[in-house]
This record gives structure tokens, C-alpha cells and sequence, in this order.
């Protein structure tokens, strides 16, 4: 019996600067991928729900929202990586035989959190991460690859320019611009910490999304006409020790945990970065997709912004990424972040993504880092 796992619905809530409860937004995205999917709660034999602020009890409590009926819960938190690593729990349950089919819903408002974190933090003894913030890791990042490659305020202004225009066909988006939005603009936006401007800079609110797998009988049954997405390759790593580690802080893990990441990934699925689709990745700021272009394989140390300048991770070109907006322009709500790349890219892979499609997308992956640091990588494929 084949124990491959596949993705059989997908749902999401919009995510926004304003928006509702927590709980009304995680009943509409697992609402939505059920109807997706075509079953009912009752099929559900594992629900892993993602959330970093919020209270003890919230997951527990949003599940019975969608019916009593006995099916385990459990509470996933991996910081940014919350949503990746919920959907990565759900594919193993279903991997190993715990269910036929499984659920990961991820929920999380960060205007919120972050209003609950500085008070906690209130009389504590101060840390680097209360002194410098991510931007200000992110922009030390951004300097030393401007030092060391040459790299302009201008490629980091036209990836970010790419994320927002991406966005505009993305009705999930948080930030969805009226009009083309043109590098020029984006360095002409507020400065947040140099070079990183305010356009540049990840879209901070709230929303959620929801994953359902389940095995390959199941999806071929609910197929319903539908090409199928099977879970080629999910892999998480955390930091691995070495003579002179140098610890770059809770933000930011060094680029070989990238690295590693992605190799067992290909390793894994058989399918190297020559057989790519698109790519969702980490990108809080610009720095971090250049940086993973080169990391991922996709082009060697220091080629990262000719791919810019060509256009050639922009849909049309030879590898998009962030064909949804990114954490840029998407937004990075927290918990749901990377469960929204598995939405947009089961999408892509059903050829339904509208204005934003890749055309004859067969292979995408979803990339997150999550402070501490870990990696998580889901790979798509269309089958």
C-alpha cells in the first residue's frame, strides 16, 4: 500500500491589517479547504493547529467550532516556521498510519502579539533581541552583502517591487496595490533601517490558512477531475554546531541551515532545482529571497542579482518566486505564514491561480525560517 501523501484542500482567510477574531478567521479558513477538499469535519482523523500568540486553550477551543467528534489536537508552535511545520506534523501523521486524512490550520493576528509581547518583556533584563529588532538584523544581512557582492539598494527595491506586483492578483494579499508598483516607489517609501524602506518590509497583521492531506486513496477518490498534488519531500533542520559557529541571533540561522535543508529535500524527492516550478520562501525583507536564491541552488554564490535584473524570478521568468506576494506583500501573520505558501502553491499546481499563474507549474516549494533558528521545507509536486 502506497503511503504517499497528497494535498486535497486548501483554505484561506484574508490576511489583513484589520481584521476579525482570531477564531472567526481559523472556522473560515478550515471551513473554506474542507469545501476544497469535499469532505466534512468528521473525516478528519488529525488536526495540528499552528498558532504563536494567543492563549492556552484557543486551538483546542476553535476545533470544537467545527464539531465534537473525538479527533486528537495538538497545539504546533516553530515561531515563523509555525504553519510550515503544522503542515509537516500532518503529512507524517498520514505517512505513518495515524490517519487517512489530516488537518493543519494556522491562526495568529501579530498587530495583537506584539502589544502582548511588549508587556511581557516589561521589567525584564534586556536581550539583543529586545535591543535589535529583525529589521535591524535583516539590515546587517543586506550591508555585508553589499560589501562583499556589490549588491545595489536597486536589486533589493525591484525584488520587493516583484513580491507587491504579484500581490495585486492575489485576493488573499494584505497588501494589494491599485496600480503597478514600480522600484522607484519603493525606495521612495519611509526608511525602516537602511537599505530596507517600509515597502520593503514584511506586512504585519493577521489572517489564517488551512492544509488537508490525506493518502493517495483518499485523493484519488476526491480528485473530482482535478490534477493531484502529492508531498514529494518535507524536511526541517535546526543549527548544527561546527569549530568557530558564530550565533547570529534569534532572527536570522546561518545560510548552510538553508543549505542543508534544501539538499535533503532533493535528496528526498528525487527532484533537484533544475525541476522547479516556483518558490515561496522566508522573505521578511529582500535580502533574505536574494540570498536564498543562491542557497536553494538555484544559481551559484554571488549570481543572485543577475536572476533579479533579468526578470527571471518573476512569473513569466525561468523560477518565480513568492508568486503570491511573499511576506512582503502577501503579509506574515505568524502562525498561518506558511501554510498560505501551500495554498497559492497547490494552486499553481491545479492550474488555478488566475492572473498570478505559472504556466505549466509541475514542482513548487515552501521555504520558512523560524527564530531560534530552524528550517522548514515542504516540496509540491503535480502529479
Amino acid at each position: 500500500m502506497s503511503n504517499d501523501v497528497y494535498v486535497i484542500g486548501v483554505g484561506m482567510h484574508p490576511f489583513s491589517k484589520m481584521c476579525p477574531s482570531t477564531r472567526d478567521m481559523a472556522f473560515n479558513a478550515g471551513t473554506a479547504a474542507m469545501e476544497d477538499a469535499g469532505i466534512k469535519f468528521k473525516d478528519v482523523g488529525y488536526l495540528y493547529n499552528g498558532y504563536i500568540g494567543g492563549m492556552m486553550l484557543e486551538g483546542i477551543s476553535y476545533a470544537k467550532d467545527f464539531g465534537l467528534t473525538n479527533v486528537p489536537v495538538v497545539h504546533v508552535e516553530n515561531a515563523s516556521a509555525t504553519g510550515s511545520t503544522a503542515f509537516r506534523e500532518a503529512v507524517n501523521a498520514v505517512k505513518a498510519g495515524e490517519a487517512e486524512i489530516a488537518m493543519a490550520l494556522g491562526f495568529d493576528d501579530m498587530m495583537k502579539m506584539g502589544m502582548q509581547m511588549a508587556q511581557m518583556m516589561m521589567g525584564q533584563e534586556p536581550k539583543i533581541e529586545q535591543i535589535v529588532l529583525p529589521a535591524g538584523f535583516f539590515a546587517m544581512w543586506a550591508v555585508r552583502r553589499m560589501h562583499e557582492h556589490g549588491t545595489t539598494v536597486e536589486t533589493f527595491a525591484k525584488i520587493a517591487a516583484k513580491n507587491w506586483n504579484h500581490a495585486r492578483f492575489n485576493p488573499m494579499a494584505q497588501r494589494q496595490a491599485k496600480e503597478e508598483v514600480t522600484p522607484e516607489e519603493v525606495l521612495a517609501s519611509r526608511m525602516i533601517a537602511y537599505p530596507h524602506t517600509s515597502k520593503m518590509s514584511c506586512g504585519a497583521g493577521g489572517g489564517a490558512a488551512c492544509a488537508i492531506v490525506a493518502t493517495e486513496a483518499v485523493a484519488k477518490k476526491l480528485a473530482n477531475g482535478r490534477p493531484l498534488v502529492k508531498v514529494a519531500g518535507s524536511q526541517m533542520k535546526s543549527e548544527h554546531y561546527t569549530e568557530g559557529h558564530v550565533f547570529l541571533g534569534a532572527v536570522v540561522g546561518p545560510g548552510e541551515l538553508t543549505q542543508v535543508t534544501s539538499q535533503a529535500l532533493y535528496e528526498e524527492s528525487g527532484i533537484g532545482p533544475n525541476d522547479v516550478s516556483l518558490v515561496h520562501v522566508h522573505d521578511a525583507f529582500p535580502i533574505e529571497e536574494l540570498m536564498y536564491y543562491e542557497l536553494m541552488g538555484f544559481c551559484e554564490e554571488g549570481e543572485g542579482d543577475s536572476l533579479v535584473e533579468k526578470g527571471e524570478t518573476t512569473i513569466g521568468g525561468r523560477i518565480p518566486f513568492s508568486t503570491d506576494g511573499g511576506l512582503i506583500a502577501r503579509g506574515h501573520p505568524g502562525g498561518p505564514t506558511g501554510l498560505a505558501q501551500i495554498w497559492d502553491i497547490t494552486q499553481q499546481l491545479r492550474g488555478e491561480s488566475g492572473k498570478r499563474q505559472v504556466e505549466g507549474a509541475k514542482v513548487g516549494i515552501a521555504h520558512m525560517m523560524g527564530a531560534g533558528s530552524i528550517c522548514v521545507m515542504n516540496m509540491l509536486q503535480r502529479v
